[in-house]
């Protein structure tokens, strides 16, 4: 049975012109050669990643949400540059090939990038797939191990000395979303205030270990082997990384990490299998990634608040878009009930913190 991640039937109104794209690969890819065939990945609600199939070989392509026009949430140069330099040290990211701003072709810039074909696992196990509780733990293990390799490596040597501000990060980042947060609010979506004061008033000193971080490093953006799914063959969806602090990532990851004694509503937004039996707790990955690490971890609140807070801010942005009606996608709609459990969440962090 092949339980790879699979394409389908690009949506209505965010079609390709095959015949540019066709030719754009001719002047800049000559190497790659055949009759032209797009699908599209259906998961995702920010950047769209398409299929391209060129004769018998399987290209990514990636391009911002049609409609959008603020390029520095969608940059995709930026994207193209850090997996450029990460490849050769970290060849978890897919290699990518070649990048345009070019806007005749598609009226946006895009890139494209060879694909990790494996096994991706979205909100529940696919069928024909099974874990058992030592399996599940394994994988938890490897997810950790490799999210640390990440941190670890030399960003400096690999030309990405300028690619993020390590100084002041954890503020930026704080009234950054804060800010972004207030932006996007709707009518019915909760007011966060709490939450925003205790992050203000409850940021750590500065970092003396900044890496490289993704930002969204979490299931569903990992490739498992279809031989081994414990073994992790892949890294996506590159387009939020920067260089800060590495504790900051991994509250990122955390806040979507619904565990099996979670509340009923954490459940009901649940986006990966992570409650099936044998997955490590919030708490057992943050020992784990403390112990691969060496970053002595005192108390990890305020990481995991500021993740689903960010996490809060991401699906209420995109919501946004949806209430006001720049956006038709139905998988919107229930984003403002992930929103409200998201602050529900945090509440419950900030209750039983001893900050």
């Amino acid at each position: 049975m092949d339980i790879t991640d699979k394409p389908v039937n690009v949506r209505t109104g965010e079609e390709l012109d095959a015949g540019k794209i066709e030719e754009f690969l001719k002047d800049n890819a000559p190497e790659i050669e055949g009759k032209l065939h797009i699908e599209q990945f259906p998961s995702g609600f920010s950047n769209l990643t398409y299929l391209i199939r060129v004769g018998r070989r399987d290209l990514v392509l990636r391009r911002s949400p049609f409609g959008t026009k603020a390029k520095t949430a969608h940059d995709m140069g930026r994207e193209y540059r850090i997996l450029s330099a990460l490849h050769p040290v970290f060849p978890y990211c897919p290699k990518p090939l070649v990048y345009t701003e070019d806007e005749s072709v598609m009226g946006c810039p895009f890139y494209i990038m060879e694909r990790i074909p494996g096994i991706i696992l979205r909100k529940d196990l696919p069928k024909g797939l099974t874990f058992t509780p030592e399996q599940a733990r394994g994988l938890c293990e490897n997810i950790i191990d490799l999210h640390c390799s990440l941190h670890s490596i030399d960003y400096v040597s690999i030309g990405l000395g300028d690619f993020g501000k390590p100084s002041g990060y954890v503020k930026r980042q704080v009234e950054g979303w804060s800010g972004r947060y207030r932006a996007a609010m709707t009518d019915d979506a909760p007011a966060f205030e709490r939450v925003m004061e205790w992050l203000h008033e409850k940021m750590p000193a500065e970092t003396k270990r900044a890496a490289i971080i993704h930002n969204d490093y979490k299931l569903d953006n990992l490739v498992l082997s279809p031989e081994n799914p414990l073994k992790i063959i892949g890294v996506l969806d590159w387009e939020m990384a920067t260089i800060g602090d590495p504790l900051m990532d991994l509250g990122s990851s955390l806040a979507y990490w619904v565990q099996k004694d979670d509340s009923q509503n954490a459940q009901a937004v649940r986006m990966m299998p992570t409650n099936m039996p044998g997955m490590l707790t919030r708490n057992e990955l943050v020992d784990r990634y403390a112990e691969k690490s060496g970053i002595s971890i005192d108390n990890f609140d305020f990481y995991l608040c500021f993740g689903i807070f960010r996490l809060a801010v991401i699906a209420q942005q995109i919501y946004y878009r949806f209430y006001h009606g720049y956006t038709k996608d139905e998988r919107f709609r229930m984003l403002i009930f992930a929103v409200h459990v998201l602050e529900e969440n945090a509440l419950k962090i900030i209750d039983h913190s001893t900050l």
